[in-house]
């Protein structure tokens, strides 16, 4: 696994040559992520003849590109119209939607897509750099230090809660307790199922946010004539103009380092088997809120709000990748497509991979890097004209949104069931955004929920009951310190604002 500055630049031109095959990637990319319901791992499962008769390396080419852009445009719905096109764009819709609703769609959406590719970009370069590394990183973090890492994701559901703790927690609760539909852990035995065949493996992932989001806001949308009203923010999103463009370009300079450390954060767990892109932005959200100089400004339609979980969204790409190549589990349902493709070929992946086939455990990476510096010149002029879609009335929006997502729905396991599900938690998601609950507290309990008591569940087995084997691990210990201080600095924070007001007062008086 050694460093050949020759190979990498051969790998690199060879990347670009490879153009014909990237350019359809991010094309389909971009727009299978703008719509709910369609995911990379099903459209190149749709793909696979295609890209089984491809050369190895123009077939990578391609589906890394297609899972790279898709990754990026999921956030172009969240933060236009409040729908998260995947569930790792969910914690975007929180300050994305609300930059929206100023008229800042615009700068929200250059935003989005910096963070997007320089989180990507940066994680890809990392990987290139410290693929051994990040390997042996993959191999310490195990069900143990997942309890953990979960649990940071989970504590949004309290960040949430602070602005209205009643509301927050009962919403938290109820994801939490929809999230135990299925069949346990250990003994496989059904909770709550009714008797439904269908939910024996819990409830799917893509109705529910499609439902929660997509036909929840769409039912909200139709008592508004268009998604933005009168006003300031209306006039700034009908004389949009290059100017904007370059306002939100300034505003991710200015963030430059905050793209950076989510990136990491996204990276890191996409490391780990089994942990998805929406792990990485809720925690990416957690940490970047909980580091924040004004942690106020947090769901008020905050650029940092955007810029988290839109780069951890992205850094978790190649980190996905890593132990497919390096040890041969795929991180990822997307990772697994890839794995399909290279065994065809007769490629092998593992430890392997790198001293027989280097050209192509390093390719995936480099293929990558170019992939998001091909994105560039392609997705910035697009969030002038598509921060359009908030002037078209909602009465031709809204049946468009719910056909789409219906169908998307349906695509993920082609049962019409699944549909039905999309409906019921679409009036889910209405009635808790009429009542001010909050969506994303409902949703965060939906997805952390099953996969926390999962790991909980096997660490326990583990430890034969031992509840201690939660801290049995030096790596687990020092992330529960870093968890103990992301819940009491918010707390002591708050507290020592409060005193400051109370003083303030007291002089003024």
């Amino acid at each position: 696994m050694g460093w050949d500055p020759a190979l990498f630049l051969e790998l690199f031109v060879r990347s670009w040559e490879l153009w014909w095959a990237i350019w359809p990637g991010i094309l389909l990319g971009l727009i299978v992520g703008v719509l709910p319901g369609f995911s990379p791992q099903n459209t190149l499962i749709i793909l696979l003849p295609v890209t089984l008769a491809m050369q190895v390396d123009a077939a990578l080419a391609f589906m890394v590109s297609l899972y790279c852009a898709n990754h990026l445009s999921g956030g172009i719905p969240a933060i236009l119209i409040n729908i998260p096109g995947s569930g790792g764009a969910a914690a975007t819709t929180i300050d994305g939607y609300q930059m929206t609703r100023k008229g800042q769609g615009q700068q929200a959406l250059v935003l989005s897509f910096v963070a997007s590719v320089a989180g990507g970009l940066i994680t890809s370069v990392a990987v290139l750099a410290f693929l051994p590394l990040l390997a042996d990183l993959g191999l310490k973090l195990r069900s143990v230090e997942m309890v953990v890492i979960i649990l940071f994701g989970l504590t949004l559901i309290a960040v949430i809660a602070a602005r209205d703790m009643l509301k927050g927690l009962i919403g938290g609760c109820f994801g939490l307790m929809l999230g135990a539909i299925g069949t346990d852990a250990v003994y496989s035995t059904p909770r709550a199922t009714f008797g439904f065949l269908e939910l024996y493996d819990g409830l799917p992932l893509v109705p529910v946010l499609i439902g929660l989001f997509a036909i929840g806001e769409a039912l909200a949308m139709v008592e508004e004539e268009t998604i933005i009203g009168e006003g300031a923010a209306r006039a700034g999103a009908q004389g949009a103009r290059w100017a904007d463009t370059i306002d939100g370009l300034w505003m991710s300079l200015r963030n430059w380092w905050h793209i950076v450390w989510t990136g990491f954060i996204g990276l890191v767990i996409g490391i780990l088997p089994g942990a998805g892109a929406y792990i990485a932005a809720f925690v990416a959200y957690q940490q970047s809120r909980l580091w924040s100089k004004t942690p106020e400004l947090y769901g008020t339609g905050h650029p940092q709000g955007v810029i988290a979980p839109e780069s951890a969204n992205n850094g978790v790409t190649s980190g996905t990748l890593v132990p497919m190549m390096t040890i041969g589990v795929p991180g990822g349902s997307t990772a697994a497509v890839m794995m399909i493709v290279l065994q065809y070929q007769g490629i092998v992946v593992g430890p392997r991979l790198f001293t027989e086939t280097p050209q192509v455990a390093y390719g995936v990476f480099v293929m990558m890097t170019v992939a998001y510096i091909m994105m560039i010149p392609l997705v910035l002029p697009l969030a002038r004209y598509a921060s359009k879609v908030v002037l078209v009335p909602t009465k031709y929006l809204v049946p468009i949104i719910i056909g789409l997502t219906t169908v998307g729905a349906f695509a993920d396991r082609e049962y019409a069931f699944d549909m039905g599900i999309a409906i019921v938690f679409g009036i889910i998601g209405y009635i808790a955004t009429r009542t001010k609950f909050h969506v994303t507290s409902i949703l965060i309990g939906v997805l952390l929920g099953p996969v926390f008591e999962r790991y909980l569940l096997r660490s326990l087995r583990i430890g034969q009951g031992d509840p201690m084997i939660l801290f049995s691990s030096t790596v687990g210990n020092v992330l529960w310190a870093m968890l103990v201080i992301s819940v009491v600095l918010p707390i002591w924070r708050d507290r020592q604002l409060a005193r400051r007001e109370a003083t303030s007062k007291k002089g003024a008086s």
